[in-house]
């Protein structure tokens, strides 16, 4: 997993840099929070992605066998 760029992290979270730093400095918790909560985001958009290209398999399936059929 990687992790978002200061910039996504900025326009996200609507904050400045100097934010972020404080953050991870002085909130380290919050900070390892945020972080590991994108990771999450990038996996849960991985399954769905995953899952999408499932369904068209799946689909294609159904018309070819469908076509078969007929």
């Amino acid at each position: 997993m990687t992790v978002p760029s200061l910039r996504k992290l900025e326009f996200d979270l609507e904050v400045n840099k100097t934010t972020l730093h404080n953050w991870k400095k002085n909130r380290p918790k919050l900070f390892e929070f945020i972080i590991e909560s994108y990771k999450n985001k990038e996996v849960l958009k991985k399954h769905l992605e995953l899952l999408l290209e499932q369904k068209n398999l799946i689909e294609k399936e159904i018309v070819l066998t469908k076509d078969r059929i007929n």
